[in-house]
């Protein structure tokens, strides 16, 4: 039953798409987020308890509200993006996207070699894996978590492997991404959601201690392929910019251990002046210190 609300809704949400200007499209997205916003006290909490931690108590109420409106419309950007590019010609997909630091890329591709791409949950995150995948004429691999309705995971995964990604979920990633890497493919990893403790390396971030997967660096140790962090912005819900930035260096010595330690917490640095950079964009309402910080959440 629930299956078929969702379809459903991804029905009545593609007809909306389908009639409604970009504009008007916006306008709409702003409404939903500032009513989710508004009504969900749980989400409303989590928001600003994590601002207060990432910025030390230094914003006031209007700028958390705006902050926290803006992550729902990245999360609605990103959601209805995926319903809206359902039937996009390939060659439409980087109309409104620009680039910047793809030498960096072009570089690894003339060179033969392989790339781990790290990002997170800023902006929209399902466009910048695919942006990227077309842009390079890339196969990528993405790590994520399988839908609880099977129809709707058949249709996100139809959707993404129209713009050359695939999918390996978390249950089994780390054999996914090593057969992925020895058939040339490249990997995208999202790498800004709390683990579990004894899954994890734990890092400093926003100056506080917070779990990390490790899955990237020991991709990156065991096979001696360097990490290029990635992150797409945008300023009004129709232009988007894909920034590439600087790789993170593979490192590989005796200190297996100190190795895997440096190159986790670089990813969760890049992370960070990502966020900081344009932080109405980054999904405030995940509980990202709730394993590290006692009590923080209530």
């Amino acid at each position: 039953m629930v299956d078929y609300l969702y379809l459903a809704l991804y029905k009545f949400f593609g007809f909306i798409l389908k009639i409604l200007p970009r504009k008007a499209m916006i306008k709409l997205m702003r409404a939903i987020s500032w009513f989710a916003y508004s009504v969900s006290k749980k989400h409303q909490k989590i928001i600003h308890t994590n601002l207060d931690l990432a910025f030390n108590n230094s914003l006031t109420q209007k700028e958390k509200k705006e902050y926290g409106v803006s992550a729902f419309i990245n999360l609605l950007d990103t959601t209805l993006g995926i319903i809206g590019r359902e039937r996009l010609p390939k060659d439409k997909l980087l109309e409104n996207i620009t680039f910047e630091g793809e030498e960096i890329v072009q570089k690894y591709k003339n060179e033969g070699k392989k790339i781990i791409f790290i990002t997170g949950h800023q902006g929209n995150w399902e466009l910048l894996s695919q942006a990227i995948a077309i842009k390079f004429n890339l196969n990528m691999v993405g790590v994520g978590r399988e839908l609880d309705s099977k129809p709707m995971d058949k249709i996100l995964k139809r959707n993404r492997e129209r713009f050359n990604v695939e999918m390996v979920y978390k249950k089994g990633a780390m054999k996914g991404c090593m057969r992925a890497l020895k058939e040339d493919k490249s990997i995208g990893i999202l790498v800004d959601q709390s683990i579990r403790v004894d899954q994890s390396i734990e890092v400093n971030f926003f100056n506080h201690p917070a779990t990390h997967t490790p899955l990237a660096s020991i991709l990156s140790r065991k096979f001696e392929i360097d990490l290029v962090p990635a992150f797409i912005s945008t300023d009004d819900y129709i232009n988007y910019h894909v920034k590439i930035y600087e790789p993170i260096k593979s490192i590989k010595t005796e200190h297996h251990e100190e190795d895997l330690a440096q190159l986790t917490q670089a990813q969760a640095d890049a992370m960070q002046r990502a966020i900081e950079a344009h932080p109405k964009e980054w999904f405030w309402m995940h509980k990202r210190w709730k394993n590290t910080v006692e009590g923080v959440y209530g």
